[in-house]
């Protein structure tokens, strides 16, 4: 009766010990499970603030952007303006007869026109109308970005 009693004791001891080893799984997957939805909620909270500050620096980066060309524009029509302070101050101190008299009443009205131009017209302006003169012109327009591009060249190469 003593190796009956051994072997059901062992067998209890066996089963409990398996039993255990179930419970211990079934908690091991549940702590699996638990750490899998702290890492997602984690990783969730991660990339929304992540997304948060990428459209806060989104946002800045877009009011810089528009105060640099606001600024760039102001500069751009106080040329203009500047420009045509210059042909009012060329009209009054060039002759006023005569063939210089002549000239200097062109060069006073052509920079005017362009100071206008300047003026009205501010830094996207211009763009557009030399985006649509070399697009109406594109063999000029290469042959003389060809030529500045020669003469910077030239220019570079002699200072060393």
């Amino acid at each position: 009766m003593s190796t009956t009693f051994k072997k059901d004791e062992g067998n209890k001891a066996k089963d409990q010990a398996s039993q255990a080893a179930d419970k211990g799984r079934e908690a091991a997957s549940h702590a699996g499970e638990a750490v899998s939805h702290a890492a997602s909620a984690v990783g969730q909270a991660v990339g929304q603030k992540a997304s948060e500050v990428g459209q806060a620096v989104s946002q800045k980066a877009g009011e810089v952007s528009h105060a640099v060309g606001q600024k760039a524009e102001d500069a751009t029509a106080a040329v203009g303006s500047g420009m045509q302070q210059l042909a009012g101050k060329v009209r009054d101190n060039a002759p006023h007869e005569g063939v210089m008299g002549t000239a200097s009443r062109g060069v006073a009205d052509a920079i005017d026109n362009a100071g206008k131009y300047v003026e009205d017209k501010n830094l996207s302006g211009m763009m557009d109308d030399m985006t649509g003169l070399i697009k109406r012109n594109p063999i000029p327009a290469l042959l003389i970005g060809v030529g500045i591009g020669f003469l910077i060249g030239r220019v570079l190469s002699s200072r060393s």
